[in-house]
């Protein structure tokens, strides 16, 4: 029954969302109401999914109880077993008998506790990092819609390479314009 409520109400927004589109700039008045609507319709969504989610954690709980009361009953069981065992023992096995109890009744407890304990009661949703993570998925379909530029046209004007050599200038001259030049350089530095 909730979930159609929510399914009608994710539709009656998305009708207000598209009047107050239709409206924009035309009436903004009938825009605005048309808002205040969506807010609205909004806010019983949220008080659904609350509603939604408390009965989860109730039905958890419930599920966590059920097996609690199955675990005492076996653990009930062993005690029993374990105290007909005891009227054939004699004082000293009692005693060692009773601390080995104590001991997993201390665990059985420990367990008890665990298994009792509601995991992720209470564990709230950070509407910031939700609306950061919506945030980067939108950014991520605008980078690919930016990116995707299609097929570049096959007849684009462009340049012919080049397709003869570049001279090469032989190293042995290139050396000796460079003496050359030091020589030159030397014999100005001393005049």
């Amino acid at each position: 029954m909730l979930v159609k409520k929510q399914e009608f109400l994710e539709k009656k927004i998305d009708a207000e969302v598209a009047q107050a589109k239709k409206h924009g700039t035309k009436n903004k008045r009938l825009a605005l109401h048309a808002l205040k609507r969506k807010k609205q319709y909004e806010k019983q969504l949220n008080h659904i999914d609350g509603v939604l989610t408390t009965i989860e954690f109730q039905r958890e709980a419930l599920e966590n109880a059920s097996t609690n009361a199955e675990v005492l009953q076996v653990m009930g069981a062993a005690a029993r077993a374990m105290k007909s065992a005891h009227n054939e023992m004699d004082v000293d096995q009692v005693h060692d008998l009773m601390e080995d109890i104590a001991e997993q009744q201390e665990v059985a407890n420990e367990i008890a506790e665990a298994i009792s304990n509601p995991v992720g009661f209470g564990n709230e949703v950070d509407e910031d990092e939700l609306l950061k993570e919506l945030e980067d998925l939108e950014q991520q379909e605008l980078d690919k819609q930016l990116l995707d530029v299609g097929p570049t046209p096959a007849n684009l004007d462009l340049p012919e390479a080049p397709s003869t050599e570049l001279p090469a200038t032989a190293p042995a001259s290139r050396k000796k314009e460079v003496d050359d030049d030091l020589a030159d350089l030397e014999a100005w530095a001393a005049s």
